[in-house]
């Protein structure tokens, strides 16, 4: 496996020199900033995130404004108590895209960001405080206790939340796979714990977020 500042050079000279690859990369929010992000505003980026999920991102971001009436600002104490009465509503719906089993995700997601909300005061703190040498981890939390946050829709969360995460696009993939740290997409907890291994190596060699190294990693193909 290279070290980083050898992957970050292949990056560079792919890309136009290190200027450019700088340019391109984000950085994650601190703990005190996502903790602070209000838990309408999950629910909200988990909605997105399920509906995004083999559609048009464009589409999405169009009826954005119809997706927060029509979910009353993704308030996860109304979404919660949504009934059969208020999937029919949302169903005949013509301001957000009419998917049945995603507007039941979202109403069930509420009720998990309900549940971290009890446990931890609020989701926004749970998630802050998930040490992100196990973002592995996390992903399989939310997997399991959330619906349909499964596979990348749970990674395109946390980067759009601003948590320090990595996400497995097939750049990403190519790249793991040349550096031997996966044969294939990593899907299996064995595959997973590697590829965790693999981003915790590269942030302790280079003292950067694995946001910075995921992208670099892309940019590497």
């Amino acid at each position: 496996m290279r070290s980083f500042d050898e992957i970050f050079h292949i990056a560079a000279e792919r890309k136009g020199g290190a200027d450019a690859v700088e340019a391109t990369l984000s950085h994650p929010k601190s703990h005190d900033e996502l903790a602070q992000i209000t838990d309408d505003r999950w629910l909200a980026a988990m909605a997105r995130g399920i509906f995004q999920a083999g559609f048009s991102w464009k589409v999405i971001e169009n009826k954005w404004p119809g997706f927060e009436a029509a979910f009353a600002g993704f308030d996860p104490a109304r979404v919660a108590f949504f009934h059969d009465e208020d999937l029919d509503r949302l169903l005949s719906d013509t301001g957000i895209v009419r998917n049945g089993k995603k507007i039941r995700a979202v109403m069930d997601n509420a009720g998990f960001v309900q549940e971290l909300a009890a446990e931890h005061g609020s989701a926004a703190k749970f998630f802050a405080e998930w040490p992100d040498d196990d973002f592995v981890g996390l992903l399989a939390l939310i997997k399991a206790r959330g619906s349909h946050l499964g596979g990348t829709t749970g990674q395109y969360l946390f980067r759009s939340m601003g948590k320090d995460s990595f996400i497995l696009s097939k750049d990403v993939v190519v790249r793991l796979i040349a550096e031997g740290v996966v044969d294939k997409t990593p899907t299996s907890k064995k595959a997973l714990s590697a590829v965790q291994g693999a981003f915790n190596d590269w942030k302790a060699q280079s003292g950067r977020s694995m946001t910075e190294i995921s992208r670099t990693l892309a940019l590497s193909v």
